[in-house]
């Protein structure tokens, strides 16, 4: 659990559920106004919370965010706001989990929404912001592999203990976070959905993936066109040959199965002696000294 009573290195538990307690808001709209004391539910304005600067989503204005308003309209806010005192401003409260609901709220006019108060440092305020996106699947593909790179650059978690956290299969974390070894032009285009997550994880090892990704929306290929296309593209050019020696399927599967369990792109060349070269591209040292602890087995 993540506990703001015990600083410092910590496993990741349940998130926003185990900070909130066994405490629940009961259906039917706004709450009456409580006294602002730390750990039961109370109420507070909307105008004096403020978003927190940790907070991994950039995207709020989707279909899934309308119907969360409509719910709002109808119901109030059900799920209390995680809150801590703005370290800016004493009379005023810094959203850690909840600022979907609390847009929402203002969309539907209310006045006040029902908030738990934590006293979180802001290593425990990014942490939880993190975790509990994650868990509650808002975030896109990027938005999500850049919360475990986070995790693990600042926290020192593993993809096993972010797996178990997020409730996610640690290759699903991997896969997730490869993305991140893409072109910036390439997340952009994945973050703003002219790909998808499929078309992304395709373009991994590509020799040149800008390229291909253009052709990909060009074309309006399909996730299993793109893996072809792929398959077929001349190193470095990104053009497509006619008729190409495909590689061995065997290798490719390995690369494959290695990259799932590292994270990061590798390449496996073979001569015809039998010898061969196996490459691991890494784009940070933090990257790096997660490759050398999985090499000596210490996670």
């Amino acid at each position: 659990m993540i506990a703001a009573e015990k600083p410092g290195k910590r496993g990741l538990g349940r998130g926003l559920s185990a900070l909130l307690g066994e405490e629940s808001v009961e259906k039917g709209g706004a709450m009456a106004p409580r006294p602002a004391e730390p750990g039961p539910i109370n109420s507070l304005p909307v105008e004096i919370m403020r978003p927190s600067p940790y907070q991994p989503r950039s995207h709020f204005d989707d279909e899934a965010f309308v119907a969360l308003v409509d719910s709002v309209k109808d119901k109030g806010v059900l799920q209390p706001l995680l809150v801590r005192k703005d370290p800016k401003d004493g009379n005023r409260y810094e959203i850690v989990a909840g600022e979907r609901r609390w847009r929402a709220a203002q969309q539907a006019r209310l006045h006040e929404v029902p908030v738990v108060i934590k006293d979180l440092s802001d290593r425990e305020t990014l942490e939880v912001a993190l975790v509990e996106n994650l868990q509650r699947e808002d975030l896109t593909p990027l938005e999500e592999a850049v919360a475990y790179r986070r995790l693990m650059d600042e926290f020192g978690h593993t993809q096993e203990i972010l797996a178990k956290a997020v409730g996610k299969s640690r290759s699903h974390v991997a896969n997730m976070m490869r993305l991140l070894g893409l072109p910036k032009p390439v997340q952009r285009m994945l973050d703003e959905g002219q790909i998808s997550a499929g078309h992304a994880r395709s373009l991994i090892n590509a020799e040149n993936p800008e390229v291909l990704a253009k052709e990909i929306q060009r074309r309006g290929l399909n996730v299993r066109q793109t893996e072809d296309l792929t398959r077929k593209a001349e190193p470095a050019t990104g053009k497509v040959k006619g008729a190409t020696a495909p590689k061995d399927p065997n290798i490719s599967a390995l690369e494959h199965d290695l990259a799932e369990a590292t994270g990061l792109k590798v390449g496996v060349s073979t001569k015809a002696s039998g010898a061969g070269t196996l490459t691991i591209q890494f784009d940070s040292p933090d990257q790096l000294d997660d490759v050398i602890r999985r090499l000596k087995g210490d996670v």
